[in-house]
């Protein structure tokens, strides 16, 4: 039985204990509170024209992701009417979930450890994705990566997006900061 009270993810642990140390040596921050940490991560899975045609699609991705994320995932909704992708606003397109906090280093140690070595000719992640203020971007082509996904009730293979935002102040410390996470980067 797991000791909830008195427990601490593996990487939220590490992150105490060896990359806050090593990134104020990497960096020569004067501070601690200048040290970049992980803010938040967000999932969303989007199901485009599937949803248009049948809207139990967009409910079916709430639930999967949330399956993955372990917090329940929100409905997103159209926010205009767009006749040529016959959309009409307020219909339900996708669904997304911002996760914090011990969830968070959760998410991101199954990410790294389970799901990115099982897809199919993985070679790493692109290390261009950051948007020039430290946050991280990466998509995924299937959600049916993770283990909590069962493989014979998946009646769709959804893709998802993953935004990983960060304290740091540039690109590089955020870099360096996923690098001591052990995020996979092939460049």
């Amino acid at each position: 039985m797991l000791d909830t009270e008195n427990y601490t993810p593996r990487l939220k642990a590490a992150y105490a204990s060896t990359i806050r140390p090593a990134m104020k040596e990497e960096f020569g921050y004067k501070n601690d509170m200048q040290i970049p940490r992980l803010d938040k991560i967000v999932l969303n899975i989007g199901c485009g024209a599937e949803a248009v045609r049948d809207s139990k699609k967009a409910k079916s991705a709430q639930e999967d992701l949330s399956t993955i994320a372990g917090q329940k995932a929100v409905v997103t909704l159209a926010k205009k009417s767009i006749a040529g992708f016959r959309v009409r606003e307020e219909m339900p397109l996708g669904a997304k979930v911002t996760l914090r906090a011990d969830k968070m280093y959760e998410f991101l140690d199954r990410l790294i450890t389970i799901a990115m070595p099982r897809i199919r000719d993985f070679r790493g992640v692109s290390g261009k994705s950051f948007d020039g203020r430290g946050n991280y971007a990466l998509g995924l082509k299937e959600h049916i990566v993770f283990p909590e996904i069962n493989f014979d009730k998946v009646d769709e293979n959804w893709g998802m997006d993953i935004v990983i935002a960060t304290t740091a102040a540039t690109d590089a410390e955020a870099k360096a900061l996923l690098k001591h996470f052990n995020m996979p980067f092939n460049s």
